[in-house]
């Protein structure tokens, strides 16, 4: 919706033209009689004339095709060191050191930049408001954040709310209601149920995890917790420490490590930064029990499905690319500060929006699997596990490329290779081989960095187009949050009962026209009397009240006797003394 999606039958025509030389800088235009400034003082647009009037205002004149401007500037005049905001866009010029940037007294709604116009694919998309996708994926973030449990007697039976539909995830288990000094527990994955063997095929210990609201922060946080391991040497707190310091945009930050017993059993908890909205990228690209068709064993005579191809079962070549850079960033910057990741696995890769990725559930091993001969020296095999962490993502990479977790087994990585290098280019093929291949020297994930070549530049410019859109976004709603802030100081004003013991205050003096505004902008109807709805008529008249515009409107009393002839600079007046006086009396200062 723009802003000339409609008109209103009974808002009067605007008088500002689109000719006008300085449409964004005026405030308010005052009426030139009120100051009485000689018709023979018109000037060009390259030679406006300021005069000061009795109220100190500062009344600016131009003259474009014969027509002659007049708009107020309320800011002092320009001092030796200060431009005005008249030559704010013009000159960047810097007299006699600091310059002081003078900005105006209204608001307007921005423009689209066109380097973002001419990106967006959809051209109907909402101009008041953030794209529909982006509003979803903030609002699904919310949802997980603020998820909460259900109390039923001494259990709880969890759900997790996903875009407003609840889904059973675990089973009625006794939960704390807090852990050290972490409360209101709530299960991200289904919790294992009572007396359970099977352990976790990458720990080796049962495990679970939670988000949690830490008292200290009151911020959510992920829980992993491992059940039943006692921790018997704190000397690897040395390296969580390590871990703590690690700040990257593709890991999930480990913030603290602890025992505790409240689950009824011994347990080490790692507490991580919670990631609204993210899921594994197993369950994102792994969960397909038909993707693994190609590499199934058949029986002898027997013929092989048909060959995947790319865009019809497997991933666009583009989207590996984008997780082998922010996974090679990771493991980059987790190699530099001398420490191994060791969890470089489908089932421990985040993704977040589209393509998004952040290692999970670092250091984890580092603790579980701390050898007390290391006392000395806990860095010395991290060397070797720096090594494995190149293979694993050799195989999360041909994994991904084969679209199928079988694809990496022993068995099948010839055919697996055989898929990469009919569908992928060669540039993806050397890499798998790289990390794959043992060399016979110590590798390093710098290695790896020319074969991503001017790809790391695709994605570079992807992210930053992404940021233009996103800011784009941000601004729209920067002015509906001023708009907000309107309509909320409006709503203090309309039909208050009582103010300083006057029942009748709202529906006297100023407020009387803010209350008929109040129906203006929101209760007119069509001639047939229905109902008469426009959005852009709503945000129009509430920037117009905004900046105190000249225009004029017509305000109809409810027994339609009355017609009041405002401006909105009057309205603007009235609304701003009359919120002034509600917050002297709120302060008790009246």
């Amino acid at each position: 919706m723009s802003l000339s999606a409609g008109s209103s039958p009974l808002h009067s025509p605007k008088i500002t033209p689109h000719t006008s030389p300085a449409p964004r800088r005026r405030s308010h235009t005052p009426n030139p009689a009120n100051y009485m400034v000689p018709s023979s003082a018109s000037t060009s647009v390259s030679n406006p004339v300021s005069q000061t009037p009795s109220s100190g205002q500062v009344i600016q004149k131009e003259t474009v095709g014969g027509t002659t401007y007049f708009y107020t500037d309320t800011t002092p005049a320009p001092l030796t060191g200060m431009r005005s905001f008249k030559n704010y866009h013009r000159t960047a010029c810097r007299t006699e050191g600091q310059i002081i940037e003078v900005f105006p007294n209204y608001h307007i709604y921005p423009p689209t930049a066109p380097h973002v116009a001419y990106m967006q694919p959809k051209a109907n998309a909402p101009s008041f408001f953030m794209a529909d996708e982006l509003r979803q994926d903030m609002d699904l973030r919310v949802l997980q954040l603020v998820a909460a449990d259900r109390i039923d007697g001494e259990t709880s039976l969890f759900y997790r709310i996903v875009m407003n539909v609840d889904i059973v995830v675990g089973y009625k288990v006794s939960v704390p209601t807090e852990v050290d000094s972490y409360h209101s527990l709530f299960p991200l994955e289904p919790l294992p149920p009572p007396n359970r063997i099977q352990k976790s095929s990458n720990f080796g210990y049962i495990t679970s995890c939670y988000k949690a609201v830490n008292s200290k922060d009151d911020l959510p946080y992920c829980l992993r917790r491992i059940h039943g391991f006692r921790l018997v040497n704190t000397k690897c707190m040395v390296l969580v420490d390590m871990w703590k310091k690690i700040q990257h945009s593709n890991i999930v930050t480990l913030r603290e490590v602890f025992t505790t017993k409240a689950f009824a059993e011994p347990s080490l908890v790692f507490a991580y930064d919670f990631h609204a909205g993210g899921e594994t990228m197993m369950s994102r690209h792994f969960n397909d029990p038909n993707a693994d068709a190609y590499f199934t064993k058949r029986k002898w005579g027997q013929h092989d499905g048909p060959l995947p191809r790319q865009h019809a079962g497997l991933l666009p070549e583009s989207l590996i690319w984008a997780y082998i850079v922010q996974l090679s960033s990771a493991l980059r910057t987790i190699h530099t500060a001398g420490l191994a990741c060791r969890v470089m696995d489908p089932t421990k890769i985040l993704i977040t929006g589209k393509t998004r990725l952040r290692v999970n559930c670092v250091g984890v091993f580092d603790v579980l699997t701390f050898d007390n001969s290391q006392n000395n020296n806990p860095l010395a095999l991290m060397a070797q596990y720096q090594q494995a962490d190149l293979i694993s993502l050799g195989k999360v990479v041909l994994a991904l490329a084969c679209n199928s977790l079988a694809g990496i087994q022993r068995e099948n990585l010839q055919k697996a290779m055989e898929l990469v290098t009919i569908n992928y280019s060669s540039d993806l093929k050397n890499l798998i081989l790289y990390l794959l291949t043992d060399q016979n020297r110590m590798r390093s994930v710098n290695d790896i960095m020319p074969m991503i070549g001017a790809r790391f530049y695709t994605q570079l410019d992807a992210a930053q187009m992404r940021n233009d859109v996103i800011e784009e976004d941000l601004a729209k709603e920067v002015q509906n949050g001023r708009l907000f802030r309107l309509l909320a100081k409006l709503g203090t004003i309309n039909e208050r009962p009582e103010f300083q013991k006057d029942p009748t205050w709202s529906e006297t003096g100023d407020r009387y026209l803010l209350k008929l505004f109040r129906d203006h902008l929101f209760h007119q109807v069509t001639e047939a009397g229905a109902p008469w709805i426009d959005l852009s008529h709503i945000i129009s008249c509430l920037n117009k009240l905004d900046a105190g515009v000249p225009e004029k409107i017509s305000l109809i009393s409810r027994d339609e006797k009355s017609v009041l002839v405002v401006t909105y600079s009057d309205l603007k007046r009235c609304f701003e003394n009359t919120f002034q006086e509600l917050i002297a009396a709120a302060n008790g200062q009246l």
